[in-house]
């Protein structure tokens, strides 16, 4: 019996390896779902089982426990930039220049609390520099730091050390921050629950054509003098409906349904004449009933060759009489321009004839099955592309070593592009929202499991000791206040949402265990499109600055 303990739990090999591991996993995940005072860790939990099984003499393997702290990490970073990548350039159009201002302003602002705190405390700025990368939860910038101090002949051991001792505390003080601020100033009213990559919904507008000068000219002569985007999806004309095309002329008394920007709405209106006050956005209405010789149906883009193409292209209005009137992605509705680009598992609203919509069903594809099957090439692919880029190093005037992004930036950021423009390259990256999740969640419990277990030898022994308490105190301090303060200023100041601000400084204090946190206990996307929009930048400039602070001081 001994025997087969000691080959489970304790003789290094790859199957001890797993158990134990896994073992970690299951008892943090269990237990972070526990309350107290209404809160609960989650998969943070993870880490400080970690803790507790690495002081109690627990180990694996060290190259096994840094293959699978590494791969975690950039699993869970790689999946989450998949997910966010379709948004996230529009969420640097609408809101991601203030973000990453107000996430460069925290890592300024840390960085700043730090240097002052080395010249009025005990603290050497080497060692403060270690306890700031642990109250920060970056780990590059600790490597960054010892890199440094070994080129200018000052030991690197402490700093580690500090930034071993103040990583617990800050894992958990960017949430204890964001609790304290979600009862100190947050307002419901600050909570939005709408995909922070939402762009306006387009609107559906009756209009009765009563402009003289369109008499007579085709829909695509009218389209090509305005430059205005809009779909014509319906024409009514003495009672009977039909699907426009480009070539069909307009005439006085015309009534069209136009789907457009809501922002349009009123340029249309000039366009075309009098607006109809038909509420056509209500939810509820019965297209088939209001259109009797036409039918409305939905479908779902499975096939894989319309990935990346363009409506245009389709020519669907011109070779079958149909009209795509609607486009959802991931929930969110587009205008179905000529030059949106279909990408796999969007969901297309298409008005024609009843013969004419069972004969481009097979061209959609619709077939929801497709949707469950894994897209696995894109995932692989793309780690090892964001291996690759992570490993690329920058070179900065006055810093006299290179800088790579790492295990962290690099995968975040190609996980980003593959899932902006991998569609445009005919690549399926389309993954179900519980695939994404799962993938996730595997990858950061596979983080904070050896991160824990091996922190733990060595981790109590460092905190009862008087320096280990005094890095404590700052580590909370360089937690706690800059991401209260720059919180505050965001949410009550500048008047952004909490969700976006939780993922911002969730993202700045390179923190994915309080993202997870945050996604948690707050409604939509927001925080990890936020998360995403300021992590690099600000994992980037924190490696840089740490680096710059020690050459010049020292």
């Amino acid at each position: 019996m001994n025997n087969w303990i000691d080959t489970v739990l304790f003789d290094h090999s790859s199957l001890q390896a797993v158990i134990v591991v896994a073992l970690i996993c299951a008892l943090g995940m269990m237990l972070g779902k526990v309350k107290v005072a209404g809160v609960s860790l989650g998969v943070t939990f993870v880490f400080f089982i970690g803790i507790i099984a690495g002081h109690l003499g627990l180990s694996i393997d060290p190259a096994m426990l840094s293959y699978a702290q590494d791969f975690g990490l950039v699993l869970f970073v790689y999946a989450l930039g998949l997910q966010v990548g379709p948004g996230f350039f529009s969420s640097l159009a609408h809101g991601g220049v203030k973000l990453n201002m107000l996430g460069l302003g925290l890592v300024v602002a840390g960085l700043a609390v730090a240097v002052v705190l080395s010249f009025v405390t005990p603290v050497s700025l080497p060692d403060m520099m270690g306890v700031l990368c642990g109250a920060c939860t970056n780990t590059p910038a600790l490597g960054a730091v010892q890199q440094t101090l070994d080129q200018m002949g000052v030991p690197s051991d402490t700093p580690a050390l500090g930034c071993a001792v103040t990583y617990p505390l800050g894992v958990v003080g960017v949430i204890v921050a964001i609790v304290l601020m979600r009862k100190m100033f947050v307002r419901s009213s600050d909570i939005v629950a709408a995909p922070m990559h939402e762009i306006p919904k387009p609107k559906i507008t009756e209009f009765e054509v009563t402009n003289t000068g369109l008499v007579g000219k085709h829909i695509g002569e009218v389209a090509k003098m305005f430059h205005c985007h809009f779909v014509i999806s319906r024409h009514w004309r003495n009672g009977t409906v039909s699907i426009p095309t480009s070539t069909s002329q307009l005439q006085l008394h015309d009534r069209i349904l136009v789907v457009s920007s809501p922002e349009d709405v009123e340029r249309l209106h000039v366009i075309f004449g009098e607006e109809n006050a038909t509420d056509w956005n209500a939810s509820g209405i019965d297209w088939n009933a209001v259109d009797r010789q036409l039918v409305s149906r939905q479908f779902i883009v499975t096939r894989r060759q319309l990935n990346g193409k363009t409506l245009g292209s389709l020519r669907l209005r011109n070779l079958y009489g149909v009209n795509i009137s609607r486009v959802y992605r991931s929930g969110v509705p587009l205008l179905a321009a000529p030059d949106l680009r279909l990408q796999f598992g969007d969901k297309i609203i298409v008005v024609g004839e009843q013969k004419a919509i069972d004969k481009i069903e097979p061209l959609i594809g619709n077939t929801v099955g497709t949707l469950n099957e894994p897209n696995l090439f894109a995932v692989f692919i793309g780690i090892v592309f964001g291996m690759a880029l992570g490993a690329v190093p920058f070179h900065f005037p006055g810093v006299g070593m290179p800088v790579r992004l790492g295990l962290a930036g690099g995968p975040i950021i190609m996980g980003i592009l593959v899932g902006t423009f991998g569609p445009r390259l005919h690549m399926v990256t389309y993954t179900t929202a519980s695939a994404n999740l799962m993938l996730r969640s595997l990858g950061l419990s596979l983080f904070l499991a050896c991160l824990g277990l091996g922190a733990g030898a060595n981790f109590f022994a460092a905190v009862f000791r008087a320096e280990g308490l005094m890095w404590i105190g700052l580590g909370v301090l360089l937690t706690i206040v800059p991401v209260v303060i720059v919180g505050f200023i965001a949410t009550r100041m500048m008047k952004i949402d909490f969700g976006s601000v939780t993922g911002m400084l969730c993202g700045s204090m390179a923190n994915p265990m309080a993202l997870d946190y945050a996604n948690t206990t707050l409604p939509g996307d927001r925080p990890s499109v936020a998360y995403a929009t300021v992590y690099p930048l600000s994992m980037f400039a924190r490696v840089i600055l740490v680096q710059i602070v020690i050459l010049l001081i020292l």
